[in-house]
């Protein structure tokens, strides 16, 4: 392992909150001259007390342009009430139609190199039992999926990763169901890491037959459009979200979807010793985060979300939520040699990777993370 340090800015806490409430911001993204963070949980980044004119912009507000540093930053709502906004109807599959056709010309197509902050938890019942953060390298031939390669999982030739720094990685063992993780990387679960192939997932489901969709532009300022969809698959699966659409370059900046699946029934499931137990589908959440660099859109963050997810084993229910996030905090052209060393995508990530704990400011934890990370153990033993 190489154990490589980005060379981040020493960070200093900057806090986003919602200037109606005082709550805080999550997820709110904060671009810097050449780096970008994101707010935690509790609405802080890391971000140096010396920073000056950059920008903030989150979901449902309105982004701002910050010339002096402050150590509280207030953000303003698109909209209060959306019966005080007038509405306009957009045909969501003429935009998705169109960007996923162009997305090669409108997004950027060329190998690059990212340093990425790797964020991966899970928890059961509302209590948390696995967490990983990592500081890595990520490289991506062409920033899209290439659907070939996938099926062949020949994924070297779509992405690759390097762990240079594992920040934390814990693991809490309970008599979970969902505490065995998948040990290989799957077509979807590759797939999830680039936005062109949820656009083909959600075109899939605009084209099935019987399916209704709707889009409303709700908030406009110069050439960004806030949009709110809905879609009904004619297989009943349904789905809302909202997306940033620059009607100039004809790019989604933003976009976020929600997968409404806890309504249906039951089924019938087995774990990895043969025991069957009863499983209900939970509601997913995808977020993908672009921005200009020079003239071309690269990715600032990827979110995949699970929640709801619910099993009955050995009389006990079990809640299940997982998240995978992947902040881009810098990007630089490449070349297509790759990286070396890098992970072996036919395992589970986190499988004999040394952990270094030479921590900086770089990753802040909220506070429920933080309790996790200082929990004494062993609970019911640790990795």
């Amino acid at each position: 392992m190489f154990i490589i340090f980005f060379g981040l800015l020493p960070a200093q806490k900057l806090r986003i909150v919602d200037s109606e409430n005082g709550n805080p911001v999550s997820n709110a993204r904060v671009l810097l001259t050449g780096q970008i963070v994101y707010t935690n949980e509790d609405g802080f980044a890391p971000v140096d007390q010396n920073a000056a004119d950059f920008s903030i912009s989150a979901s449902g507000f309105q982004s701002v342009r910050v010339r002096k540093f402050q150590p509280q930053i207030f953000l303003k709502r698109t909209y209060k009430n959306i019966d005080e906004v007038k509405l306009a109807s957009v045909d969501i599959r003429s935009i998705f139609e169109d960007v996923n056709k162009h997305y090669k010309k409108r997004y950027y197509n060329e190998p690059s190199l990212y340093n990425v902050v790797y964020k991966e938890k899970r928890s059961d019942n509302n209590k948390l039992y696995f967490l990983a953060i990592a500081e890595t390298k990520l490289w991506s031939r062409g920033n899209y999926y290439n659907y070939k390669d996938g099926f062949h999982k020949d994924y070297d030739k779509i992405l690759q990763m390097q762990l240079n720094n594992v920040k934390y990685l814990k693991n809490v063992k309970s008599d979970s169901v969902f505490t065995a993780g998948a040990s290989e990387f799957s077509h979807e679960y590759m797939g999830n890491y680039f936005f062109n192939f949820e656009l083909n997932r959600v075109l899939f489901h605009i084209k099935d037959k019987g399916s209704k969709s709707s889009g409303w532009m709700y908030f406009e300022e110069g050439d960004e459009q806030l949009v709110s969809f809905k879609i009904r698959s004619g297989k009943g699966i349904e789905m809302e979200g909202e997306f940033r659409y620059n009607k100039a370059d004809k790019v989604i900046t933003y976009f976020e979807i929600h997968y409404l699946q806890d309504h249906y029934p039951m089924m019938k499931r087995k774990t990895a010793e043969g025991e069957e137990y009863d499983y209900q589908l939970g509601n997913a959440v995808l977020v993908f985060d672009f921005y200009k660099n020079n003239g071309v859109y690269v990715p600032a963050l990827s979110r995949l979300e699970g929640n709801k997810y619910v099993a009955y084993y050995k009389g006990v229910k079990h809640e299940r939520k997982i998240s995978r996030e992947l902040i881009y905090n810098t990007f630089k052209e490449s070349d297509d040699k790759g990286l070396s060393p890098k992970v072996d995508f036919r395992k589970n990530i986190w499988d004999n990777i040394p952990i270094r704990e030479n921590k900086n400011n770089t990753i802040l934890l909220s506070d429920d993370e933080q309790a996790f990370v200082n929990r004494r153990l062993p609970d019911f033993g640790s990795k």
